[in-house]
């Protein structure tokens, strides 16, 4: 088959590489792709959201299967788009329509949706300007500290949490009336804070059967020991000690089994990733959120552990014949550390020299913002370089990951040195 993967980042790089090894894959190109991908597969100058363009493409290029790495072309309709279209309704898709994108797009369907399908998630109320009032009012009776949530896309940043009740109340005020967030924040949800330890669950699911992909463990705060901004993510690892077989049917049962069933009973034809961000409290999933496609940088992590043929595994989605398909994962760690551009995730500059790069030859580099100008690779983002180390456990793996860092440097570059150093201090069990 000839392969389009869409988007730019770590996790196209991830899927473009993952790809490129399958006798099933004729030919992979990415749009528009960065300087790694451009090793492994074709890059194409069109934007995820330029669909008049990724159509005509795709029909000159004979394109069998898409896979769309980001949520933007996914809310905005790109599986829409092709299925409304005589001569592109046949290329198959990974990923959701509009309506299953939802579930990443608006903050309160997503909540709605878990609530109506009895989905453990933490309690919940959505306000808009007109009930500004109502809002401050909700947060008197409600315990601090509090999630206040933009519902729409806001670049990974619509998302505050507040320590007191002043706090919140102007937050909510510069999120509704100063749209704070732009048009993601005319509505705010007001979300109970829940205590206990993040985890990723992912899934791939043809509308009708699904497969659990390994779990990971992301770090988003800039600073070490989870200090500091958010940020897209600084690094990830999988598997996750906590998440044994006794906590991932519970997963299975309470929330991956109602999402499907779920998306299934409101007539969404879904196929493609529902990545799942959970909170562990005392031993029992709450969901945080749902994206409607795979995470970055857990993708980095997840994807190099599958074993088995991933062309199979996507076109199965894509043609509702995931029940034929046999899931293998790799006994072993991967760990994944993000080198970003200095000034991250703040303003930052761009265009420096990587060097280093041609030295690693043991270890996986993934490319996020960087781009080639003749035979020298320079930042071209925030998030720059995630680097991949194996082991068969997450001591050796961490191990492999930090020695291939420290081989690569450009002015203002800067990583964790604590990425999964929580795990192995034996704080989360």
């Amino acid at each position: 088959m000839n392969i389009l993967v869409l988007g730019s980042g770590g996790r196209e790089h991830t899927l473009a590489w993952k790809i490129s090894q399958s006798f099933n894959c004729t030919q992979v190109f990415v749009a528009p792709g960065n300087a790694g991908t451009n090793f492994i597969a074709e890059n194409v100058d069109i934007q995820v959201n330029d669909f008049e363009a990724i159509g005509l493409f795709a029909v000159e290029n004979e394109i069998d299967l898409i896979v769309v790495g980001p949520e933007d072309p996914l809310v905005n309709g790109i599986r829409d788009y092709f299925e409304a279209s005589e001569a592109l309704k046949k290329i198959k898709i990974v990923g959701p329509g509009k309506k299953g994108a939802q579930l990443e797009g608006s903050k309160d369907f997503s909540k709605s949706f878990m609530q109506k399908y009895g989905i453990p998630t933490a309690e919940a109320k959505t306000f808009t300007s007109n009930t500004l009032e109502e809002g401050f009012t909700y947060l008197e009776n409600c315990a601090m500290p509090i999630v206040l949530k933009a519902d729409g896309l806001a670049a990974g940043k619509g998302v505050v949490i507040a320590e007191t009740i002043e706090e919140a109340k102007d937050t909510l005020r510069s999120m509704l009336i100063d749209k704070q967030f732009g048009e993601a924040s005319s509505k705010v949800l007001i979300e109970q804070f829940l205590e206990g330890i993040e985890l990723s669950v992912f899934v791939l699911t043809d509308g009708k059967d699904y497969i659990v992909l390994p779990e990971a463990k992301d770090y988003k705060r800039i600073g070490e020991g989870d200090t500091g901004l958010n940020t897209g993510g600084m690094g990830a690892v999988s598997p996750v000690k906590f998440a044994d077989e006794a906590f991932m049917k519970k997963v299975e049962d309470t929330i991956i089994k109602p999402t499907v069933d779920g998306l299934a009973k409101e007539n969404i034809d879904y196929k493609g990733f529902i990545f799942i961000g959970l909170m562990n409290v005392a031993g029992n999933p709450y969901v945080i959120e749902y994206n409607v496609r795979m995470g970055d940088p857990e993708t980095q992590a997840v994807i190099p552990r599958i074993q088995s043929d991933i062309v199979d595994m996507l076109d199965a989605a894509a043609t509702g014949q995931l029940h034929d398909y046999k899931l293998e994962i790799g006994n072993f760690t991967v760990a994944g550390v993000v080198l970003v551009s200095g000034g991250y995730p703040g303003s930052y500059e761009k265009g420096k020299s990587i060097q280093g790069l041609a030295d690693i030859t043991e270890t996986l580099v993934i490319h996020a913002g960087t781009k080639q100008e003749d035979y020298e690779v320079l930042t071209d983002g925030g998030r720059v370089l995630t680097v991949l180390g194996r082991g068969s456990d997450l001591e050796e793996a961490l191990k492999s990951a930090y020695t291939a860092v420290k081989a690569i440097s450009w002015d203002g570059m800067y990583y964790r040195k604590d990425i999964g150093k929580d795990i192995l201090s034996a704080r989360i069990v």
